[in-house]
Formats: structure tokens, sequence, C-alpha cells
């Protein structure tokens, strides 16, 4: 009698097992990195369903303060039909009058308090904590080395968390808003992620308004699930001429079906089937990218994120771009290594 299986987690691991995405990179050139490209991109651009209207983002300035050598601003603008989205800017307090920097959009991960710390906020001992643990505050630091930040929370966290004030919602669903808000998109033919980076796309709209902001000089970064969204926004926004995905490197087979370490926000339907998570990051080739990858990380285990590291290094080193592709590995847990991004975007963006 042959051995039956009864779980439906193994069944779904013998399945990655045995799995090969149909655009899994085999060339060697940079004519094979171009002809991949060409079919590729276009196939996993439409899995993410249906893109929502630009709007015009209509801004209002709700405060404007300093911080740590630091002008910071919170404005309130709309990022979608229906949807708006409270933006923080910060940049160096010493910028002259019309004196153009080059901006940075940073996506802040799964962190309850959305893009807070990202920006800076250290205002409680719990937003304090969240920095030091994970050195959280990339969109302050790297205003502080003289770039102009800004971010914007994703769906479900933050200031648009609909379990929180001043919502007062009850959330009888899953519990979980990356996944339930999954659902409801998936109802009307798009996801999250086409969400999300829409409505980034808008609030970079914004940010290229502002009176310090080079349009020309724009970079994208972000932790965790930020480097989900870094990953799509590059991808997505032909704008942003460099990238920083930290702690988002691995294969979905070992972080999303081995390990459940994946949510709503960073899936499409269909997407495994065309793609493993080190060719979606290739398909970025050649623009510049900087890997973050923690050696202690227990959310995306060094062993796998160095295999995906390797198959993007492939990648570039194909497409003529090696020299675009960095990678800081550190010594530390889920976080932002932040000992090359400085120079990287410096490199990158002037």
């Amino acid at each position: 009698m042959s051995e039956r299986n009864l779980s439906p987690m193994t069944m779904f691991a013998r399945m990655a097992a045995q799995h090969r995405p149909a655009f899994a990179f085999r060339g060697k050139s940079a004519r094979d990195v171009a002809a991949w490209r060409k079919k590729a991109l276009p196939a996993v651009l439409a899995a993410l369903g249906d893109r929502p209207g630009r709007v015009p983002p209509k801004p209002e300035l709700i405060a404007e303060y300093e911080h740590d050598g630091l002008v910071k601003q919170r404005w309130l603008i709309d990022v979608g039909p229906h949807i708006s989205a409270v933006c923080l800017v910060n940049r160096p307090k010493d910028l002259e009058a019309g004196e153009k920097r080059p901006a940075l959009l940073c996506w802040h991960g799964h962190g309850q308090f959305g893009k807070e710390p990202v920006m800076g906020n250290d205002s409680s001992p719990e937003l304090r904590s969240s920095i030091e643990k994970c050195n959280y505050s990339y969109g302050h630091q790297m205003a502080k080395a003289g770039f102009v930040t800004f971010a914007i929370d994703w769906m479900g966290k933050g200031d648009r968390d609909d379990s929180k004030k001043p919502h007062h919602r009850s959330h009888v669903g899953s519990g979980d808003w990356c996944n339930s808000l999954y659902l409801h998109a998936t109802m009307f033919g798009t996801t999250p992620l086409a969400m999300n980076v829409a409505q980034g796309m808008v609030a970079t709209d914004f940010a290229c308004t502002l009176p310090n902001v080079d349009p020309k000089r724009l970079g994208v970064m972000g932790l965790s699930g930020g480097g989900t969204m870094t990953l799509w926004s590059a991808l997505c926004d032909p704008r942003f001429k460099a990238a920083e995905i930290m702690c988002y490197s691995d294969l979905w087979a070992a972080f999303g079906i081995r390990d459940l370490n994946y949510c709503g926000m960073q899936v499409a339907p269909g997407l495994y089937k065309l793609v493993d998570l080190p060719d979606l990051q290739g398909l970025l080739a050649p623009k510049p990218l900087l890997v973050d990858i923690g050696a202690y990380d227990s959310c995306f285990r060094a062993e796998t994120a160095m295999a995906c590291y390797r198959q993007v290094e492939k990648i570039y080193k194909a497409a003529g771009a090696a020299d675009n592709l960095e990678l800081d590995l550190f010594p530390r847990e889920h976080a932002w290594g932040g000992n090359k991004s400085v120079a990287f975007f410096e490199k990158h963006l002037g």
C-alpha cells in the first residue's frame, strides 16, 4: 500500500520542491537578459491585477517642526480613489531656499507603528525600542546624511489601520489586515500590491513638487515588508533610479511555503508560477540595487537569503551590470544594515 499524505502543508512543500517557475532565468548574456525581461516583466506586472487610477494629491500641510537637526513636515494627501494618507517629509535644516537634493521614498515594514519609527518618531519608549531593535529609522538617518526623505503607510498600518483610532472599527475577519485586504482587493480584480504601489506613486508625485526635491534623482528603500514595496515600486516606477532592499531576499519555497513568512500584501495570483523572488529582483537589472541581509535574521534565513542573492548576482553579471549590484551582509537580526546606504545612493543619485 502506498504512503498517503493527509497534510496540506506537506502537499504544498512537495509541490514547491518540484516547481520550476515559467520565467526562471536561465541565460548567460546581456542579450539573454533583455529577451527574458521583455517576456517576463509584462507577465509579472499583469499578475498584480488592475491598477487603481492616479489622483491629484491635493496636499494639506498639517504641521512643520524641527527635530534633531531636521525640518519635518506632516502632510495629508490623496493617494487614490476614495483613500488618503499622511505623508511625512524630512529634510536637512541647513538647506538653502530652492536647493535641490536627491529624495528617497522610505517604505516601512510590518511593525505596528507603520512609517513613524522609520521617519524618526522616537516620542515613546515603544517607538524607541522599535528603532533600536531594527536600526529602523532610515528615513531619519538618511535625511541626516543630506537626502530628502518621505514616507506613507501602506494600507492596514499606521494611520491607515482600521483597528485604531479614529476608525473605531471592530475587525472580525482573520485578524490580519494584510490578508483581509488581499481578499477584498482580489474581489475587485486587483491586489494590495497594485494599490499600495499606485498610492506610493502618487506620494512620489507629491514629493516631486517640493521645493528641495530634485525629481530626476529619486531612490526607494525599505525593510522586510518595506523591501517588498521597494522591489515593486522600483519595478513599476521608472522614476526611481536606485533601490535598497533590506531583509527581503529569499526563496518562496523556503520563507513562504515552508515558513509561512508571507502575507496578502506581498503576493499576487499566479506570481510563483511565473518567477521566484530572485528572478523578481533580477528584473530590476541594470538598475542599481543594494541588498541588505542579516546574518542572524530569523525571518529570512541567511542560507536561502544568500542563495537568492547569488542568483540575482548571476542576472546582473549577465546583464553587464555587476557594478550596479551591492551586498551589505551584516551581523544582526532582522534590521537595516546601514553600512553602505549613504555611499550607494550618493554614487547613483549624486
